[in-house]
């Protein structure tokens, strides 16, 4: 019986990311049990100390010269950038066109941000490996992505949104919960980022837990104004299917592209994986800091969903390219 509930877990995590899981157990419990008065309150000042850990952490981790190694393969770290910024979204920006009878406009500004959200680093590198890609170029392309995103995410935030009837939380309120964690976390890293590294287990407590406080509190405050009144299970299937095309174009368009710039099939394999994903731990504490509370909650849908989509459609398309890997790679 313990033998066959270990394979049943085994197969399950293969296709569903169990942090996927715990966040939805989280946006439960926002619906279910959401907290209100002077407890509410409390509880935002907590997750805005998350989040500032949280990148302090990040800041701290981050040896400056991973950045410098990443920068040195300039065709292959430039793809990376110009589909994470420029290409994905364009395709956010093509979502807008949708009318409210297919997509809510709270969720259109979801999958708006989703957009210009910086690449995955975990499973970017994972599936790279699998794929028998350049890991050493995910590695690098994936820590550049994230850390060109902490200026650039909110800036395009500010820009994309200002035009599409986006609500966001302040630029003061980006540079105090954001920057400058980050940058104080950079500074700190010649004294403490030896010790940060060693203990992965802190950025990994951190992660999941400022990921959890931020889906339940925004869910939280939505569910008390209403604002997840209009989610039912049709908006689920409509906003998975418009995830399905946007990663599918994306997994198309870098593929091609490795191809039409003449990249080394490991490097192609290397911009296919980052090239097409998004954060979900660096989407879900930026989106606490630049929406207001209300707007989180619904910009936070996207991102869950299009990161579990990305988990499942990559496991598959990582597979199949080791086996069609050219010998020798």
């Amino acid at each position: 019986m313990q033998r066959r509930w270990a394979v049943l877990r085994a197969g399950v995590g293969r296709w569903v990311d169990p942090l996927v899981l715990l966040i939805v157990g989280a946006l439960l419990l926002g619906l279910l049990l959401p907290v209100r008065g002077a407890p509410a309150a409390v509880l935002d000042q907590v997750r805005t100390g998350a989040v500032v850990l949280l990148f302090f952490l990040y800041g701290a981790r981050l040896h400056t010269s991973q950045v410098r190694a990443g920068l040195r393969n300039w065709q292959l770290q430039g793809s990376m950038l110009a589909a994470t910024y420029v290409v994905f979204p364009l395709l956010g920006l093509a979502v807008q066109l949708l009318p409210d009878a297919v997509l809510s406009a709270d969720l259109r500004t979801g999958l708006l941000f989703l957009a210009v959200l910086p690449s995955t680093v975990q499973s970017s590198v994972v599936f790279t490996s699998i794929a028998r890609g350049n890991v050493a170029g995910a590695i690098t392309g994936a820590t550049v992505s994230n850390v060109v995103g902490i200026v650039l995410t909110p800036v395009l935030v500010g820009l994309l949104m200002s035009r599409t009837g986006g609500s966001t939380g302040g630029e003061t309120s980006t540079l105090v919960q954001l920057l400058g964690p980050f940058a104080a976390g950079q500074v700190a890293e010649r004294w403490i980022g030896e010790w940060v590294r060693a203990h992965p287990s802190l950025l990994r407590v951190s992660d999941r837990s400022t990921l959890l406080l931020v889906a339940y509190t925004s869910v939280s405050q939505a569910q008390v104004s209403g604002a997840w009144s209009h989610v039912t299970w049709s908006v689920l299937a409509v906003l998975a299917a418009v995830c399905g095309v946007l990663l599918g174009t994306m997994l198309a368009l870098t593929w091609r592209a490795g191809a039409a710039l003449g990249l080394p099939y490991p490097d192609r394999v290397a911009l296919l994986m980052c090239g097409s994903k998004k954060s979900l731990a660096t989407g879900l504490p930026m989106a606490a800091v630049l929406f207001t509370p209300v707007v989180a909650a619904s910009v936070a849908l996207p991102v869950v969903v299009f990161h579990q989509l990305q988990l499942a459609t990559c496991a598959v398309l990582a597979r199949r390219l080791a086996d069609r890997s050219p010998a020798g790679v």
